[in-house]
Protein backbone atom coordinates (compact mmCIF):
# COMPACT_ATOMS: atom_id res chain seq x y z
CA UNK A 1 0.00 0.00 0.00
CA UNK A 2 2.68 2.31 0.63
CA UNK A 3 3.93 1.92 -2.75
CA UNK A 4 1.40 2.57 -4.42
CA UNK A 5 0.92 5.79 -2.22
CA UNK A 6 4.22 6.95 -3.27
CA UNK A 7 3.59 6.41 -6.99
CA UNK A 8 0.53 8.02 -6.81
CA UNK A 9 1.98 10.95 -5.23
CA UNK A 10 4.74 11.11 -7.93
CA UNK A 11 2.26 11.06 -10.29
CA UNK A 12 0.00 13.93 -8.98
CA UNK A 13 3.22 15.98 -8.63
CA UNK A 14 4.31 14.70 -12.52
CA UNK A 15 0.90 16.04 -13.13
CA UNK A 16 0.49 19.34 -11.06
CA UNK A 17 3.55 20.32 -12.93
CA UNK A 18 2.99 19.56 -16.55
CA UNK A 19 -0.71 21.60 -15.84
CA UNK A 20 1.83 24.74 -14.35
CA UNK A 21 3.64 24.26 -17.98
CA UNK A 22 0.42 24.31 -20.28
CA UNK A 23 -0.87 27.52 -18.62
CA UNK A 24 -1.34 31.02 -18.77
CA UNK A 25 -0.79 33.60 -15.65
CA UNK A 26 -1.88 37.16 -15.88
CA UNK A 27 -2.17 40.24 -13.35
CA UNK A 28 -4.96 42.17 -14.03
CA UNK A 29 -3.97 45.71 -12.21
CA UNK A 30 -5.00 49.56 -12.68
CA UNK A 31 -8.45 51.15 -11.62
CA UNK A 32 -12.09 51.46 -12.05
CA UNK A 33 -12.27 50.07 -15.47
CA UNK A 34 -9.66 47.21 -14.89
CA UNK A 35 -12.20 46.38 -11.83
CA UNK A 36 -14.52 46.41 -14.11
CA UNK A 37 -17.99 48.13 -14.02
CA UNK A 38 -19.80 45.99 -16.47
CA UNK A 39 -22.69 44.06 -16.17
CA UNK A 40 -22.14 39.82 -14.93
CA UNK A 41 -24.93 38.65 -16.73
CA UNK A 42 -23.62 39.78 -20.53
CA UNK A 43 -20.10 38.31 -19.47
CA UNK A 44 -18.58 35.92 -21.20
CA UNK A 45 -19.07 32.27 -19.42
CA UNK A 46 -15.90 30.36 -19.39
CA UNK A 47 -15.79 26.53 -19.75
CA UNK A 48 -15.15 24.60 -16.68
CA UNK A 49 -11.81 23.87 -15.99
CA UNK A 50 -9.67 26.50 -18.38
CA UNK A 51 -9.98 29.58 -16.51
CA UNK A 52 -9.67 30.21 -12.84
CA UNK A 53 -8.63 33.62 -10.53
CA UNK A 54 -6.68 33.78 -7.07
CA UNK A 55 -8.91 34.06 -4.42
CA UNK A 56 -5.97 35.79 -1.86
CA UNK A 57 -8.09 35.46 1.18
CA UNK A 58 -7.94 31.42 1.07
CA UNK A 59 -4.86 31.34 -0.64
CA UNK A 60 -6.36 29.30 -3.31
CA UNK A 61 -7.55 28.99 -7.36
CA UNK A 62 -11.32 29.19 -8.32
CA UNK A 63 -13.43 28.84 -11.38
CA UNK A 64 -13.02 32.03 -12.92
CA UNK A 65 -16.67 33.93 -13.64
CA UNK A 66 -17.54 37.35 -12.91
CA UNK A 67 -17.78 39.37 -10.45
CA UNK A 68 -14.08 38.71 -10.79
CA UNK A 69 -12.01 39.76 -8.05
CA UNK A 70 -12.29 39.32 -4.43
CA UNK A 71 -11.95 42.11 -2.45
CA UNK A 72 -8.56 41.96 -0.34
CA UNK A 73 -6.69 44.87 1.10
CA UNK A 74 -6.94 47.71 -0.86
CA UNK A 75 -8.04 45.69 -4.31
CA UNK A 76 -11.88 45.57 -5.51
CA UNK A 77 -14.51 42.73 -6.83
CA UNK A 78 -16.21 43.80 -10.00
CA UNK A 79 -19.63 45.80 -10.20
CA UNK A 80 -20.38 43.21 -11.92
CA UNK A 81 -18.78 42.67 -15.15
CA UNK A 82 -14.71 42.92 -16.10
CA UNK A 83 -12.83 42.05 -19.18
CA UNK A 84 -11.22 39.00 -17.71
CA UNK A 85 -13.57 36.13 -18.52
CA UNK A 86 -13.86 37.18 -22.24
CA UNK A 87 -10.03 37.34 -22.06
CA UNK A 88 -9.73 33.69 -20.33
CA UNK A 89 -12.23 32.54 -22.80
CA UNK A 90 -10.66 33.59 -25.72
CA UNK A 91 -7.04 32.89 -24.56
CA UNK A 92 -7.84 29.36 -24.13
CA UNK A 93 -9.52 28.97 -27.60
CA UNK A 94 -6.62 30.20 -29.37
CA UNK A 95 -3.97 28.51 -27.18
CA UNK A 96 -5.76 25.60 -25.49
CA UNK A 97 -3.44 26.32 -22.42
CA UNK A 98 -5.71 27.11 -18.97
CA UNK A 99 -5.71 31.02 -17.79
CA UNK A 100 -5.06 31.83 -14.21
CA UNK A 101 -5.61 35.73 -13.39
CA UNK A 102 -5.03 38.05 -10.64
CA UNK A 103 -6.84 40.77 -10.13
CA UNK A 104 -5.43 44.16 -8.78
CA UNK A 105 -7.53 46.53 -9.51
CA UNK A 106 -8.90 49.86 -7.50
CA UNK A 107 -11.31 52.81 -8.77
CA UNK A 108 -9.42 55.72 -8.63
CA UNK A 109 -5.96 55.16 -8.28
CA UNK A 110 -3.60 57.16 -9.76
CA UNK A 111 -0.48 56.14 -11.42
CA UNK A 112 1.68 59.57 -10.21
CA UNK A 113 1.79 60.22 -6.33
CA UNK A 114 0.29 64.32 -7.41
CA UNK A 115 -3.16 62.82 -9.12
CA UNK A 116 -3.93 61.18 -5.35
CA UNK A 117 -7.47 61.66 -4.51
CA UNK A 118 -9.01 61.21 -1.04
CA UNK A 119 -8.10 57.73 -0.01
CA UNK A 120 -8.52 55.89 -3.17
CA UNK A 121 -4.24 55.66 -2.89
CA UNK A 122 -1.69 55.29 -5.97
CA UNK A 123 0.40 52.96 -7.69
CA UNK A 124 3.24 55.16 -7.42
CA UNK A 125 5.82 54.35 -4.95
CA UNK A 126 4.40 56.32 -2.08
CA UNK A 127 1.30 54.20 -2.35
CA UNK A 128 0.33 50.39 -1.20
CA UNK A 129 -1.06 49.43 -4.27
CA UNK A 130 2.63 48.15 -5.88
CA UNK A 131 3.19 46.20 -2.53
CA UNK A 132 0.14 45.03 -2.21
CA UNK A 133 -0.10 43.83 -5.90
CA UNK A 134 3.31 41.93 -5.34
CA UNK A 135 2.03 40.65 -2.33
CA UNK A 136 -1.27 38.93 -3.77
CA UNK A 137 0.81 38.22 -7.29
CA UNK A 138 3.67 36.01 -5.28
CA UNK A 139 1.07 33.84 -3.66
CA UNK A 140 -0.18 33.26 -6.90
CA UNK A 141 2.88 32.53 -8.30
CA UNK A 142 3.81 29.74 -5.31
CA UNK A 143 -0.09 28.06 -5.43
CA UNK A 144 -0.22 28.08 -9.08
CA UNK A 145 3.73 26.86 -9.50
CA UNK A 146 4.02 28.93 -12.23
CA UNK A 147 6.25 32.61 -13.15
CA UNK A 148 4.00 35.28 -14.17
CA UNK A 149 3.46 35.27 -17.97
CA UNK A 150 2.64 39.56 -18.56
CA UNK A 151 0.77 42.51 -16.70
CA UNK A 152 -2.34 44.06 -18.35
CA UNK A 153 -2.67 47.67 -17.41
CA UNK A 154 -5.89 49.69 -17.48
CA UNK A 155 -5.25 53.16 -15.39
CA UNK A 156 -5.12 56.54 -16.35
CA UNK A 157 -8.45 58.61 -16.11
CA UNK A 158 -7.10 60.15 -12.82
CA UNK A 159 -4.01 61.17 -13.91
CA UNK A 160 -5.56 62.37 -17.36
CA UNK A 161 -7.92 64.80 -14.76
CA UNK A 162 -4.84 65.77 -12.56
CA UNK A 163 -3.22 66.91 -15.98
CA UNK A 164 -6.38 68.95 -17.06
CA UNK A 165 -6.14 70.38 -13.71
CA UNK A 166 -2.35 71.13 -14.10
CA UNK A 167 -1.34 69.12 -11.01
CA UNK A 168 0.80 66.66 -12.90
CA UNK A 169 2.53 67.26 -16.36
CA UNK A 170 2.88 64.53 -19.26
CA UNK A 171 6.64 64.31 -18.44
CA UNK A 172 5.86 63.39 -14.41
CA UNK A 173 3.13 60.58 -15.63
CA UNK A 174 5.53 59.35 -17.86
CA UNK A 175 8.34 58.90 -15.23
CA UNK A 176 5.69 57.62 -12.90
CA UNK A 177 4.45 55.16 -15.35
CA UNK A 178 7.95 53.82 -16.64
CA UNK A 179 8.99 53.86 -12.71
CA UNK A 180 6.22 51.14 -12.36
CA UNK A 181 6.76 49.43 -15.12
CA UNK A 182 10.52 48.79 -13.77
CA UNK A 183 9.41 48.24 -10.39
CA UNK A 184 7.13 45.18 -11.82
CA UNK A 185 9.95 44.04 -13.79
CA UNK A 186 12.27 44.71 -11.13
CA UNK A 187 10.07 41.63 -8.50
CA UNK A 188 9.07 39.46 -11.57
CA UNK A 189 11.66 39.18 -14.00
CA UNK A 190 13.32 42.04 -16.82
CA UNK A 191 11.67 40.55 -19.42
CA UNK A 192 8.14 40.73 -18.32
CA UNK A 193 5.82 42.00 -20.79
CA UNK A 194 3.22 44.65 -20.23
CA UNK A 195 0.03 44.89 -22.12
CA UNK A 196 -1.72 48.44 -22.07
CA UNK A 197 -5.25 48.83 -22.59
CA UNK A 198 -5.41 52.87 -24.13
CA UNK A 199 -7.83 54.32 -22.11
CA UNK A 200 -11.12 56.03 -23.57
CA UNK A 201 -12.60 58.95 -23.85
CA UNK A 202 -14.10 60.65 -20.76
CA UNK A 203 -17.57 61.92 -21.57
CA UNK A 204 -18.10 65.55 -19.34
CA UNK A 205 -14.34 66.22 -19.90
CA UNK A 206 -11.91 68.07 -22.88
CA UNK A 207 -10.24 65.09 -24.57
CA UNK A 208 -6.76 66.80 -24.34
CA UNK A 209 -6.22 65.16 -20.94
CA UNK A 210 -6.89 61.63 -22.15
CA UNK A 211 -5.02 62.55 -25.61
CA UNK A 212 -1.80 63.60 -22.75
CA UNK A 213 -2.27 60.12 -21.04
CA UNK A 214 -2.95 57.97 -24.32
CA UNK A 215 0.17 59.79 -25.46
CA UNK A 216 2.17 59.07 -23.10
CA UNK A 217 0.83 55.04 -22.98
CA UNK A 218 1.83 55.02 -26.88
CA UNK A 219 4.96 56.69 -26.44
CA UNK A 220 6.08 54.39 -23.63
CA UNK A 221 5.21 51.29 -25.72
CA UNK A 222 7.36 52.34 -28.64
CA UNK A 223 10.49 53.00 -26.14
CA UNK A 224 10.50 49.97 -23.78
CA UNK A 225 11.16 46.60 -25.13
CA UNK A 226 8.04 44.41 -24.26
CA UNK A 227 5.70 47.19 -23.67
CA UNK A 228 2.88 46.86 -25.54
CA UNK A 229 -0.39 48.42 -26.78
CA UNK A 230 -2.79 45.50 -26.51
CA UNK A 231 -6.00 47.28 -27.29
CA UNK A 232 -6.16 50.72 -28.98
CA UNK A 233 -9.84 50.52 -30.05
CA UNK A 234 -11.18 52.70 -26.79
CA UNK A 235 -11.38 55.98 -28.74
CA UNK A 236 -14.26 54.46 -30.95
CA UNK A 237 -16.21 53.99 -27.51
CA UNK A 238 -18.57 56.59 -27.54
CA UNK A 239 -19.76 56.37 -31.40
CA UNK A 240 -20.29 52.37 -30.35
CA UNK A 241 -22.43 53.90 -27.53
CA UNK A 242 -20.05 51.34 -24.96
CA UNK A 243 -20.32 53.71 -21.98
CA UNK A 244 -22.19 53.18 -19.12
CA UNK A 245 -21.60 56.45 -17.94
CA UNK A 246 -19.16 59.25 -18.47
CA UNK A 247 -16.20 57.18 -17.84
CA UNK A 248 -17.09 53.55 -16.82
CA UNK A 249 -16.78 50.84 -19.80
CA UNK A 250 -20.21 48.82 -20.51
CA UNK A 251 -20.09 45.44 -20.48
CA UNK A 252 -19.71 44.93 -24.60
CA UNK A 253 -16.80 47.24 -24.78
CA UNK A 254 -15.06 45.04 -21.50
CA UNK A 255 -16.02 41.97 -23.98
CA UNK A 256 -14.37 43.20 -26.77
CA UNK A 257 -11.01 44.53 -24.53
CA UNK A 258 -10.77 41.24 -23.19
CA UNK A 259 -11.62 39.27 -26.85
CA UNK A 260 -8.94 41.47 -28.47
CA UNK A 261 -6.07 41.74 -25.74
CA UNK A 262 -6.28 37.67 -25.74
CA UNK A 263 -5.66 37.73 -29.63
CA UNK A 264 -2.47 40.30 -29.34
CA UNK A 265 -0.98 38.51 -26.89
CA UNK A 266 -1.34 34.80 -28.98
CA UNK A 267 -0.38 36.17 -31.95
CA UNK A 268 0.86 40.14 -31.05
CA UNK A 269 4.61 38.71 -31.50
CA UNK A 270 4.11 36.85 -34.42
CA UNK A 271 2.30 39.20 -37.28
CA UNK A 272 1.60 42.69 -38.22
CA UNK A 273 -1.29 42.62 -35.07
CA UNK A 274 2.17 43.74 -32.68
CA UNK A 275 3.17 47.23 -34.09
CA UNK A 276 5.87 47.57 -31.13
CA UNK A 277 7.41 44.22 -31.53
CA UNK A 278 10.53 44.73 -30.30
CA UNK A 279 11.51 41.17 -29.15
Amino acid sequence: MAKFTFIFIILLFIQQNLIAQKSHLFLLAGQSNSVGQGDSAASVKCKPNTAFEFNANSNSFIQLKDPVGKSWKLFQQAQTGSIAPSFANRLYELTHRSVYIVTTARSGASCHRKAEMADYDTWDSTGKLFADAVEKTKMATITAKHKLSGIIWMQGERDANAILNGQLTLDEYQEALEGLIKRFRDKFGKKLPFYIVLIAYQQDKPKWGCDAVRSVEQKVASKIKRVYIAYSQTGEFAQHKWFKDIVHYNQDALNDIGIKTAEFIAFGNKNKLNINAKI
